[in-house]
């Protein structure tokens, strides 16, 4: 990927900051977006030592503004813009009835609204070999349980985003596709907290994914070998919807 320029939404930790170094390593430039800057910083400085160039941006994705605009922003200090990757997510667990508005438009604001505008953003800059690659859920295919309703809504939405993108920008060689990650340890879940073992017994593997397993699908369709690879679903859970 070297030459190419990389944008991982929500890129300052977890699968995003993975993401980030994995396509570094593969030789693209990186911006990652961020609402906290300190892991942001950090992330960029890695990157920046594998020999590329790296770029933080303060940017929320529940903003309908910020959603978009970063796009641009990223052409503008690197000149181009090759592959997105929708990675910022929010995630509200609860009974139905607990849910409220503020946290139906809050979660929809940021996995739906925001991975659309970024998409939308991101098409006309993008061209023969570009990708666009979002970060979906296991919970998508396979709801194990009661509370994750709103989450599942917002990220099955993903799909058919991803499918109708790869059918509207195919023509111009630029690929769509959807990661959809089982239990992985991240700062939001860790394997080792309070809900992992439910968590680990729902996959095949018994374990939690690490970042880097999910970054490694990424970086696979990413780069040339997945040029006929597009409106595609790829599961990196475990076994979770075995």
């Amino acid at each position: 990927m070297k030459g190419k320029v990389a944008l991982v939404t929500g890129g300052s930790r977890g699968i995003g900051a993975a993401t980030a170094l994995r396509l570094a390593r593969e030789g693209a430039d990186v911006a990652v977006t961020y609402v906290r800057g300190k892991a942001a910083a950090e992330v960029v400085r890695a990157v920046e030592a594998l020999g590329v160039r790296g770029l933080a941006l303060c940017a929320d994705s529940s903003d309908a503004i910020e959603a978009g605009a970063v796009v641009d922003r990223v052409v503008e200090e690197f000149g181009r813009l090759d592959v997105l990757v929708n990675n910022a997510g929010a995630g509200v667990l609860g009974p139905l009835e607990s849910l409220s508005l503020a946290d139906v438009d809050h979660v929809l604001a940021v996995n739906v609204r925001g991975v659309f505008l970024a998409s939308q953003a991101a098409a006309p800059h993008l061209g023969t070999g570009g990708r666009i690659i979002t970060i979906g859920s296991c919970m998508s295919q396979r709801v194990p349980g009661p509370g994750g309703t709103l989450y599942a809504t917002s990220k099955s939405a993903l799909i058919g985003l991803t499918k109708a993108l790869a059918r509207e920008l195919g023509g111009r060689g630029v690929t769509a596709n959807i990661v959809h990650p089982g239990p992985t340890d991240t700062d939001m879940n860790p394997a080792d907290g309070p809900f992992a073992s439910g968590q680990v017994a729902l996959t095949a593997v018994g374990r939690f994914a690490a970042a880097d397993e999910v970054a490694s699908m990424v970086a696979y369709l990413a780069g040339s070998e997945a040029a006929f690879v597009t409106g595609a679903e790829f599961a990196v859970d475990g076994g979770h919807a075995a």
